[in-house]
């Protein structure tokens, strides 16, 4: 499906000048796992209290922004989704319009205790009968003044924005993403299990001409960078409405940020550096130098600056990509030596990432990335052996139970709640002391250390590929200036909005 298009290709003078939002000019001559995107110290109440004020809905007619957030349920709805939209109050500028989970009367945010206490005998059959793990969570209110995050309500928020001005739109979602057959198929999982899907943006913008902006912090959220394209289709050429977009991962990869734990000091993700460095500050929330940030020194920090902030110091899953480095891809395939000036997003990605992680050449990346992916593969292969060894002593435990009380995996059977009450101290026994017990407990333990490996290797490998991605940007751009034409004009009119500086 990868191809070049033609230089020939006519390129609109109105869609190139319609990206240069922010007044930058372009620039003279021209990037494993898991599920949670995520964030820094937690804010103050008075800040969160102050951001949640600013989020009233606001007249169509005055939107700025779009901050969309939570989980399908509220099981998926986790704390830090909410820290993540607090946060994003507190950097864009209003007003603007905020959908969350169920809305502001639901009790759809999950948390998670600080400390577990000893799962109780119910439990204990739950997680042998039907595991899952949230078991210990505890849900609230939401703290937002927000609307419920449904694909309606969505739909209607952003085709009334689309028409109510000419400045840029932002639109931030803080969100689960699910993988397609084919990027362009990916989806945002909305409230109620709604799709929100990369066909569906484009089409709500078929008709549109106000410039939009997409910060997506989700699975598989690259797969929105196909709306670069016509109709979300590479194969259609340039998209014909001015837009782009950075998003946490490619559209093929789960990303960091989800997490019920309320303690931002041990939360990892995405949305975490790019919302605190639009501030000038570090995850944590101290100041940063300017000139750590602003990478041409222009005396500000946009969106493509924030981003390449989180590529340099996450040490997470996330491999952030945008929508210029996605259509470098579909149409420039040579690579030249690198010119570091062209992209200095890049050029302090290949410097300062390469310094942290030991790796002052592109061959020393690529080495390490394969070195680490041959690894995590082997570690693959003993967890799939170790997963089927707990399944058969789970299943030979389980059905230890059940040959003595058939009702115990059924909790909404009528005769389970006397069932437990009057043998109760004999299930324990067996859950504790049998050799089923001990065999299925041994599985469990090797499971989770084979997986505790696997989370130590997961960033490493995510690391290494950031890093062999901006050197492989850096060449197809150096190719693509050489080449020149109307994709290099396009592919320029992308990287000035996503230069835009709120």
């Amino acid at each position: 499906m990868n191809r070049v298009w033609s230089v020939a290709l006519i390129l609109p003078a109105a869609l190139v000048a319609s990206y240069a939002w922010s007044g930058r000019a372009a620039p003279a001559s021209g990037p494993r796992k898991g599920d949670r995107p995520g964030l820094s110290a937690a804010s103050p109440p008075s800040a969160a209290k102050k951001a949640s004020a600013r989020a009233v809905v606001p007249a169509p007619d005055a939107i700025n922004y779009i901050a969309v957030g939570g989980g399908a349920t509220p099981e998926y709805t986790e704390v830090s989704l909410e820290q993540d939209i607090q946060l994003a109050l507190q950097v864009l500028h209003g007003p603007g319009t905020v959908l969350f989970a169920g809305g502001r009367d639901s009790a759809s945010v999950r948390t998670v205790p600080a400390q577990a206490a000893a799962p109780s005998l119910l439990q204990r059959l739950g997680e042998l009968f039907d595991p899952r793990g949230d078991r210990d969570s505890r849900y609230r209110r939401t703290e937002l003044d927000a609307l419920a995050a449904s694909n309606e309500n969505f739909e209607k928020t952003f085709t009334q924005a689309l028409r109510s001005g000419k400045t840029p739109l932002l639109v931030y979602v803080a969100s689960h993403g699910l993988q397609g057959e084919h990027a362009r198929d990916n989806h945002i999982e909305l409230w109620g299990g709604e799709p929100l899907a990369v066909k569906q943006l484009d089409a709500l913008q078929a008709s549109a001409t106000r410039p939009v902006r997409f910060v997506i912090a989700s699975c598989y959220a690259g797969g929105f960078a196909e709306l670069a394209f016509h109709n979300a289709d590479p194969s259609q050429g340039p998209a014909r409405v001015p837009r782009c977009g950075l998003f946490a991962g490619t559209w093929d990869r789960q990303t960091s940020g989800c997490d019920p734990n309320p303690d931002r000091r041990v939360q990892e993700g995405y949305s975490m550096h790019v919302l605190h460095a639009l501030r000038g500050q570090d995850r944590a929330g101290n100041p940063i130098p300017l000139e750590q940030l602003d990478l041409d020194h222009d005396g500000a920090v946009s969106l493509l600056e924030a981003h390449t902030r989180a590529r340099i110091v996450s040490h997470s899953i996330d491999v952030p990509t945008t929508t210029s480095e996605r259509y470098l891809r579909e149409v420039e395939h040579r690579q030249m030596t690198p010119n570091l000036k062209l992209l200095p997003e890049e050029a302090a990605v290949v410097r300062q990432l390469g310094a942290r992680l030991g790796l002052l050449s592109k061959a020393a990346a690529e080495k390490r990335y394969r070195s680490l992916g041959v690894r995590l593969d082997r570690i693959d292969a003993e967890l799939n052996a170790a997963d089927a060894e707990l399944s058969r002593a789970q299943g030979r435990l389980a059905a230890l139970l059940l040959a003595r009380w058939p009702v115990l995996n059924d909790p909404y059977h009528d005769q389970f709640a006397d069932t437990l009450k009057q043998s109760a101290a004999e299930i324990a026994a067996l859950l504790d002391k049998s050799s089923e017990a001990k065999r299925y407990a041994s599985a469990s333990e090797h499971v989770e250390e084979i997986s505790a490996r696997a989370s130590e290797l997961d960033p490493e490998e995510a690391e290494a590929l950031r890093l062999v991605r901006a050197y492989e940007t850096l060449s197809l751009a150096t190719s693509l200036t050489a080449r020149g034409g109307a994709a290099l004009q396009y592919y320029r009119a992308l990287l000035a909005c996503e230069r835009s500086v709120l």
